[in-house]
């Protein structure tokens, strides 16, 4: 635990003090947010804050190879170079997006070629576990399972990215519950407790932490499409490291221990909850509309939020207690499956609605 401890302190640190540097290089270049119609902020915000994750990335995963515990086991040390070399190849190719405004098919192409550095790498996805059961995946559809999924997860951040702090947040708490369930996991198990699940999660973080200074309300510099994408990656690729390194013959029901089956498929989207459902609900808003998906508009999970009443700030530290929430929830009823964490995730659940819906309860809509 302390080598993990110490990771994610770097990773943090770098990422801090790297993205002074970055602001001012997006400042000089011209990579910055112009104010839009759909957008929240009203003065242009400068990019390049996904610069400063990556390389706050690739020093903690520089660091983890060089300590005695992260980096005595080679699949680890493997992998961690896999995700390494996809996580530069997309945080280019939103650089690029940043500066020049590419159209949705060459990002999407960026994105392919990311995941499949990835898959080419043995980084994939191998079994879906289910209740009482495990999928296992031949090769084909192991790589189009794993080529999907982080292109899902890397546009979910991104559309989520929309208020100060709010992407780095909820992918902090996030990363930060399925380090705790990898990590309890391991121990639980009697399983190696350096993982490249493990080593990724606590890594993405680390850099959202280092970066949130400089992103919460009000924003000196935004993550743009380098920061989203890079974040999606990395979670994604967590999830299917972690079907890569842990046996599935240990995942089975055990009447209510720590790992019921469906716990590894179902915590990642537990993590994911918002910024999955924020992307389905605008894919079938813009299909009803008869728009491309990518089309952007102001109807986001956020937008709607400040549209009842909320603050920014307010907006955002809401979405912070949902995703952890339900990220941690889900992690609690795992644990100790019982009547009483059910009824916790349940009296949490209850509670937020309150808080969110509040507003138009008071007669405070800006409708």
């Amino acid at each position: 635990m302390r080598e993990y401890l110490l990771v994610l302190l770097t990773a943090a640190l770098t990422t801090y003090l790297t993205a002074g540097v970055c602001r001012r290089t997006a400042l000089q270049v011209g990579a910055v947010a112009k104010v839009r119609d759909r957008d929240v902020h009203a003065v242009p915000i400068p990019y390049f804050g996904g610069v400063a994750m990556f390389l706050g990335l690739a020093v903690a995963f520089l660091l983890a190879s060089q300590l005695p515990f992260l980096g005595r086991l080679d699949i680890v040390k493997h992998d961690a170079l896999a995700v390494l070399a996809a996580s530069l190849v997309i945080c280019v190719v939103g650089v690029l997006d940043d500066l020049l405004d590419l159209s949705a098919v060459v990002k999407f192409a960026g994105q392919m070629l990311a995941a499949g550095i990835v898959v080419l790498q043995g980084v994939r996805m191998y079994w879906i576990p289910l209740p009482n059961s495990i999928i296992a995946l031949d090769n084909a559809t192991s790589i189009l399972v794993t080529v999907l999924f982080i292109v899902l997860c890397a546009n979910a951040v991104n559309f989520v990215d929309g208020l100060d702090g709010l992407a780095a947040g909820v992918v902090a708490i996030g990363a930060g519950a399925f380090f705790s369930y990898t990590y309890l996991l391991a121990w639980e198990q009697e399983l190696a407790r350096a993982t490249t699940a493990s080593l990724v999660t606590v890594v993405a973080t680390g850099i959202c932490l280092g970066f949130l200074p400089h992103n919460f309300f009000p924003a000196r510099m935004f993550m743009g499409d380098s920061g989203s994408l890079l974040l999606g990656l990395l979670l994604a690729t967590s999830t299917i490291s972690l079907t890569g390194q842990i046996d599935p013959s240990q995942l089975t029901a055990d009447g209510g221990g720590l790992v019921p089956s469906y716990l590894p498929i179902l915590l990642p989207l537990a993590t994911l909850a918002l910024p999955l459902l924020d992307l389905v609900l605008a894919y079938i808003r813009r299909t009803i509309d008869g728009r491309w998906w990518f089309v952007a508009d102001k109807q986001h999970l956020h937008h709607r939020l400040l549209e009842l009443g909320h603050s920014q700030v307010r907006a955002v530290l809401l979405l912070y207690l949902w995703t952890g929430l339900l990220s941690f929830g889900v992690i609690l009823v795992g644990l100790r499956w019982g009547s009483w964490s059910l009824g916790s995730l349940l009296a949490g659940i209850l509670a937020l609605l309150v808080l969110t819906f509040g507003p138009r309860l008071r007669g405070k809509s800006t409708r």
